[in-house]
C-alpha cells in the first residue's frame, strides 16, 4: 500500500510502498477514501524536518538536555548514533482519515465490513485503528467532508471546556482550519463568533460562516476591538487556535475576556501568563486535550476499551459522532474549506504548498482503487539462494532497538538480510530499504514459516516473544530472543522441550556477557580460590507507570524485561548456577515499587551476586556498575567504559569512548554458529535457567518481596 512518510532529518516527504498492516484482535482495518492534512500541526512537523540541525535542537530544549545527560553517561559516539538513528525513522503522516471498514479483528462489536467510518489513521491507503477511534458516517455525508471530522472534533472538544450558553459570545482567535470549524460549531452551539486573524482571506471565509471579523495587523489592538463588538463587556470565551511562540495572545485573551470569563488553549502559544490578567478578572484558564477523553491512554486507543457514557458523555469516539452529525444535518459544512483536491500519488506536491503557506486550508488527499495495494509483504530485491552454511535471518519487529542496533550487528556479522516485519508495516519497510533486506512484511506468522529463513530474531514486544519462538522452532528454524525469553514459566519450558526436539539454537540477547570489560573481569573470577561477591548496581531511571513494559501482561515489569540482564550477568561471572533468590522491593504509600528492587542470589558454589535495581536515580549518573569481590582483591567497572582493580592485575586497554554492552559479539557468534553449526554463544540450559529466575523473581518482586521458590532447569 501507499503510505505518506515525512523524513525528520532533512524534511523530505515521500510516499511509500509499505506493507497493509492486518487487522489484529480488537482493531478495524480500514481501507482509505478520503484524508485531509492538516495545515498547521502537519506543517510543523515538515518545518522541523527541514530545519538544520541548530534549528532543531532550539525547537526542542527539552531534547538537547536529555542528550547532554547522554552525552555524559554513554560518550559522543552513542549519542550521535542514538540521534542519527531517531532522526532516521520516519513519521507517518496525517490523523484525518475517512474510508470503508475492510475487516474487524477478533473481539470488536458494533462494526462490520462494508461500514462507511471516520479515524484517526494516518494518510496510508489501509489504516489499523481501534473501534474506539472509529465512527460511522451518516448517509449523504461524503468521504471528502467526513474526513475533516477529527479536525472539527478538536476544536469542539476546546469548546465543550469553555461551556458554551445560547446567547454568548466566543472568539475564535486564530482561523486555520480548527479556528473554521471551531466558528462553525460556535454558531450550531447558538453563540455570537468573533474571528481573528492575520489573513484578510481566512477573516473573509469567517465572516462568510456568520462571524464578526477582526484583522489582527500590525497596529490593531485586537482585544479593544473585541471589547468595542461585545459593547464594553468583554468576550464570554476566548478559544485560542492559533500556532504561535510569543506570549502576547494569552494576554490579548485575557484583556479581551469579561470578568470570570473562560479562556481555553487549543493551539500552541506562548505561556507565561501575566498574574494580573487573570487576578483581576478571576479568569479561568484551561488547555484542551486533542479530541477530547481517551486521548492518550492506551487501554482506550489501543486496546478498545471505553469509558461508560453515563460518566464520560464525550469521549473522543463520541466527539466524532457528534461532529458527523452536525455536518448530516448541515450545521457543519467543510465544503467551504477544501482548497484543494489531489492524489495520494502528489502528496509530496501537496506537502510543499502546505511549507509554503500558499496551501489554502484543507487539502484532500483522495484514494483510488488500487490493484495489489492490500499485499502484506513488499518484495524489493529477489530472495537469496539456500546454500550449505547460510544464514539468512528474518527479523521480527523493527522499532529503535532493534533498528539502530540488532539490525546493524546481524548485518556486519555477514547474515544475508532476508525479510523483515513489523505489524504496522512501516518500520519494516523502512528498516529493509536502509538495511539491504529483500523482503518487508507485517505477517509475523509468514515470516516465521518462511522456507528462506534460517534463523528468526525476534525483537517484538515482550508477551509476543513465545508465541513466536514456538512458531519458528516448529518451522525448523534457529532463534535469537532480545530478551525475555517469556513472560511465564510454562512457555519457557515449552520453547527448550521445542528447540531439544528441533534440534535448534535458543539464545536470548544476555549481551553483557559478550563485553570487552566484563570478558576481562570473568578471565580473573575464573582463576579466584574462593567465593566471590559481585555486586551490580543499575541506575534505571523512571518510567512512567502506563509505559507498556511496566505491564505485567505485556511487558512483564522492568525486573523480567530489563533486570534480567543483570542477573544473567552476575550468573555468568562467578560461573555458577543460583540456588537461591531474594528479593526486597521498596513502597510508597504502602503500594508496590517493584522497579526499586534488591536482589539477593545465591549461587551453587557459595558465591553472592547482589542486583540493586534503581529507578529513582538521576539520568546523568553512570547507569550500570560492577564491583567485584574475591580473595582480597577488587575490581570494578563503570558503565561499561571503564576498568579499575585493587590487588589484582586485570586488562587495562583505558577509557573506551563509547559503552561496549557486548551486541555486536553477542550477534556474531550467533550468526556463525548458524552459518557453520557450533556451539551457541550461550548453552540451552543456562538461558533458560536465567530466564526461569527472572520470571519468578519479578513475580516476587510484584507481591512485594520475599523469597523465590528454587527452580528447575535441567535438562529432562
Amino acid at each position: 500500500m501507499l503510505q505518506v512518510l515525512q523524513s525528520l532529518r532533512d524534511g523530505v516527504t515521500t510516499v511509500a510502498e509499505v506493507p497493509t498492516p492486518g487487522a489484529s484482535a480488537g482493531q478495524l482495518l480500514v481501507r482509505t477514501s478520503a484524508t485531509v492534512i492538516s495545515a498547521g500541526t502537519e506543517r510543523m512537523l515538515v518545518d522541523f524536518g527541514r530545519a538544520n540541525w541548530i534549528d532543531k535542537a532550539r525547537s526542542q530544549p527539552d531534547k538537547v538536555r536529555q542528550v547532554l545527560d547522554k552525552v555524559r553517561t554513554d560518550g559522543v559516539g552513542p549519542t550521535m548514533e542514538s540521534i542519527r538513528a531517531k532522526l532516521d525513522q520516519p513519521v507517518a503522516l496525517g490523523y484525518c482519515q475517512a474510508g470503508i471498514v475492510e475487516s474487524v479483528g477478533r473481539g470488536v462489536q458494533g462494526f462490520a465490513p462494508g461500514d462507511r467510518v471516520v479515524t484517526n489513521g494516518p494518510h496510508a491507503e489501509f489504516v489499523r485503528v481501534a473501534p474506539t477511534l472509529a465512527a460511522r458516517i451518516p448517509d449523504g455525508v461524503p468521504f471528502e467532508h467526513a474526513a475533516f471530522t477529527p479536525l472539527a472534533a478538536i476544536a469542539l472538544q476546546g469548546i465543550r471546556l469553555a461551556a458554551p450558553t445560547l446567547g454568548e459570545t466566543f472568539v475564535v482567535y486564530g482561523l486555520g482550519l480548527i479556528g473554521q470549524l471551531a466558528v462553525q460549531l460556535c454558531r450550531a452551539a447558538g453563540c455570537r463568533v468573533i474571528g481573528i486573524d492575520r489573513s484578510p482571506e481566512r477573516v473573509a471565509q469567517a465572516e462568510a460562516a456568520g462571524a464578526l471579523g477582526v484583522m489582527a495587523a500590525d497596529g490593531v489592538d485586537v482585544s479593544a476591538a473585541v471589547v468595542s463588538l461585545t459593547g464594553g463587556v468583554g468576550a464570554d470565551a476566548v478559544l485560542l487556535t492559533l500556532a504561535a511562540d510569543s506570549d502576547e495572545p494569552v494576554h490579548n485573551a485575557a484583556t479581551m475576556s469579561r470578568k470570570r470569563g473562560r479562556v481555553v488553549l487549543v493551539g500552541v502559544t506562548g505561556l507565561a501568563l501575566r498574574r494580573d490578567d487573570f487576578f483581576k478578572k478571576e479568569l479561568s484558564f484551561q488547555v484542551s486535550c486533542s479530541y477530547g477523553p481517551g486521548r492518550y491512554d492506551v487501554d482506550h486507543e489501543e486496546r478498545g476499551i471505553d469509558y461508560p457514557l453515563a460518566y464520560v458523555r464525550w469521549t473522543e469516539g463520541r466527539n466524532f459522532e457528534a461532529v458527523l452529525q452536525l455536518m448530516a444535518d448541515g450545521r457543519v459544512t467543510p465544503a467551504a474549506l477544501m482548497s484543494h483536491q489531489m492524489p495520494i500519488s502528489a502528496a509530496a506536491e501537496a506537502y510543499d504548498l502546505v511549507a509554503s503557506g500558499k496551501g489554502g486550508l484543507g487539502i484532500v488527499l483522495q484514494y483510488p482503487e488500487r490493484e495489489g495495494a492490500a499485499l502484506r509483504t513488499v518484495t524489493l530485491r529477489e530472495s537469496s539462494v539456500k546454500a550449505a552454511g547460510s544464514a539468512r535471518v528474518g527479523v521480527l519487529g523493527a522499532g529503535g532497538f532493534a533498528a539502530k542496533v540488532l539490525i546493524p550487528a546481524l548485518r556486519d556479522a555477514g547474515a544475508t538480510m532476508e525479510i523483515v516485519a513489523s505489524s504496522a508495516g512501516v518500520t519494516a519497510s523502512t528498516a529493509a530499504r536502509q538495511q539491504g533486506f529483500a523482503r518487508a512484511t507485517s505477517d509475523a506468522a509468514a515470516l516465521c514459516a518462511d522456507p528462506a529463513v534460517d534463523f528468526v530474531v525476534i525483537a517484538t514486544r515482550h508477551d509476543s516473544h513465545a508465541q513466536w519462538a514456538l512458531a519458528s522452532l516448529t518451522a525448523g528454524k534457529h532463534v535469537f530472543v532480545e530478551k525475555p525469553l517469556a513472560l511465564r514459566v510454562t512457555d519457557i519450558e515449552e520453547i527448550g522441550d521445542a528447540a531439544r526436539k528441533a534440534g535448534r539454537m535458543v539464545c536470548v540477547g544476555f549481551n553483557r556477557r559478550f563485553a570487552r570489560d566484563v570478558q576481562a573481569l570473568r578471565r580473573v573470577l575464573s582463576r579466584r580460590n574462593g567465593p566471590a561477591q559481585v555486586i551490580l548496581t543499575v541506575n534505571a531511571g523512571m518510567l512512567p507507570a502506563d509505559h507498556w513494559t511496566q505491564d505485567p501482561e505485556v511487558g512483564g515489569g522492568r525486573i523480567m524485561g530489563e533486570a534480567c540482564h543483570f542477573i544473567d550477568l552476575g550468573r555468568h561471572l562467578v560461573g555458577s548456577p543460583i540456588t537461591s533468590a531474594t528479593v526486597a522491593v521498596a513502597r510508597q504509600g504502602g503500594v508496590v515499587v517493584d522497579d526499586i528492587a534488591s536482589i539477593q542470589l545465591t549461587h551453587d558454589d557459595g558465591s553472592l551476586v547482589t542486583v540493586h535495581y534503581l529507578a529513582n536515580g538521576h539520568r546523568s549518573f553512570p547507569k550500570e556498575r560492577v564491583e567485584a569481590f574475591f580473595d582480597g582483591q577488587v575490581v570494578r567497572l563503570d558503565n561499561l567504559r571503564r576498568i579499575e582493580s585493587w590487588g589484582v592485575d586485570v586488562d587495562k586497554p583505558g577509557v573506551m569512548a563509547a559503552q561496549d554492552k557486548g551486541h555486536a559479539a553477542l550477534v556474531a557468534a550467533f550468526v556463525a554458529a548458524v552459518r557453520d553449526g557450533g556451539s551457541p554463544p550461550i548453552p540451552l540450559e543456562e538461558v533458560l535457567e536465567i530466564s526461569e529466575w527472572s520470571v519468578r523473581i519479578a513475580e516476587v518482586a510484584r507481591a512485594g518481596g520475599g523469597l523465590v521458590s528454587a527452580v528447575s532447569h535441567a535438562e529432562p
